[in-house]
């Protein structure tokens, strides 16, 4: 392999410990090695980024082990160029498995440049990041604890989710704090506790909190709305956080809320995961192939064995295919008239990836380029100039030269 790095240092990460080799020598020779371990205090590694200084190391690689990367990636940021490796990608040969084997392999291919990072956004993009994966499990679990309260009604045989469409809105909270403290109440009581068009429903009202709720139902939906009521409070804290980090990014926001299907808390998801600096990616296509969005290759002998897609970044896949969904539902855009063209031939769910992989292209060309979305209408592709660049591609595609000519000339 031919070396292009004079000093490097390749990293094999575990809980406990860090196990460093540095390669060092002229390129044309082989190189001179040193290993040491180190423990993953900070202590540990701060004792870590002095030796590699010492050393004079000027690129430094490590896997993607879990989340054991993450205190070394933190200590040596800003003194290195560090690259992360998808630990797949850099597998060492069977049969040479060892801490001090795989610092080795793994400085080795970086002296040799062979090591494709993985993108690791900035602090702040890492810091939003969290916030709103973070976002999203408490939205699971608000929505966990709403089924049990339905669960626990329907077990007593109270009916107000028959006459409510949502008992967690104010009427609903308001019955249900009523139920948990043991009230019976009347007609005049009830129609005090609902608010608007909920007046005109007292008698159902009465009849649905006619049920059979006893000590263990109460304290139990009790238990329920508490917890509920403190994840809605840590939602509270976590969107103001969120709004927080992306007020350096608000240009972005603007421009991705132009594109249909996408609104404010998608928006923010996306740059979570992406960032906002484009050119950390090498193209729409390797970004798309990134989340997991690209189809799959596998072929051999000239047939085609699966197109199924990776696993990539699985927020921002969710996040895109739910957008999709949202663009299928708007009317007269582009987006809507693909994932119809493609659901026609393909079926829902693969036309719902198809049209995420182009919005997050769509997105990628924004942030890059810094322009708002532009929409070209349902029947984009048959204007007479779109509908000939569109099929050149398509054609060019297949492997074949096209040459237009305009038929007066002919």
């Amino acid at each position: 392999m031919e070396a292009i790095l004079e000093r490097c240092a390749g990293l094999d990460v575990h809980q406990e410990t860090v196990v460093a080799c540095v390669l060092y020598g002229e390129l044309e020779r082989k190189p001179k090695q040193e290993i040491r371990t180190f423990s993953t205090t900070t202590r540990g590694l701060l004792a870590l980024n002095d030796w590699l200084n010492e050393w004079e190391c000027t690129h430094i690689a490590m896997e993607s082990t879990g989340v054991y990367w993450k205190p070394v990636w933190n200590i040596l940021e800003g003194a290195f160029t560090l690259i992360l490796a998808n630990a797949r990608r850099i597998k060492n040969v069977p049969g040479r498995k060892t801490d001090v084997a795989d610092a080795f392999w793994i400085a080795q291919l970086l002296r040799s440049g062979l090591i494709s990072p993985s993108f690791v956004p900035p602090v702040d993009i890492r810091n939003l990041r969290d916030l709103t994966r973070y976002r999203r499990k408490l939205l699971g679990h608000a929505t966990a604890e709403k089924n049990r309260v339905h669960k626990i009604l329907q077990d007593a045989n109270v009916k107000l989710t028959t006459y409510i469409s949502d008992i967690f809105g104010v009427s609903g909270r308001a019955l249900l704090e009523s139920i948990i403290n043991g009230e019976v109440l009347d007609a005049d009581e009830v129609r005090e506790k609902v608010k608007t068009s909920l007046k005109r429903k007292v008698p159902e009202l009465l009849e649905a909190l006619d049920g059979r709720m006893n000590k263990h139902h109460r304290m139990m939906l009790g238990m329920h709305i508490d917890h509920l009521s403190y994840i809605e409070r840590q939602l509270e804290k976590v969107e103001s956080e969120i709004d927080q980090f992306l007020k350096p990014y608000l240009p972005s926001m603007e421009l991705l809320i132009t594109i249909p299907g996408i609104q404010k808390d998608a928006a923010a998801v996306i740059l979570a995961e992406i960032g906002n600096d484009m050119t950390c990616f090498g193209g729409d296509p390797q970004l798309a192939a990134w989340a997991g969005l690209s189809p799959g290759n596998n072929e051999s002998a000239g047939k085609k064995k699966s197109s199924r897609i990776a696993k990539g970044n699985k927020s921002l896949k969710a996040v895109l295919c739910q957008a999709a969904w949202a663009a299928s539902k708007s009317k007269g855009t582009r987006l809507a008239s693909f994932f119809y063209r493609i659901q026609k031939r393909r079926g829902q769910r693969k036309a719902t990836i198809a049209t995420a992989h182009l919005i997050l292209r769509i997105i990628y060309r924004m942030l890059k380029e810094r322009v708002a979305y532009r929409e070209k209408g349902w029947d984009y592709l048959t204007s007479s100039t779109l509908s000939v660049e569109y099929w050149i591609k398509k054609i060019e595609a297949q492997g074949f030269n096209v040459k237009v000519e305009s038929a007066e000339a002919s």
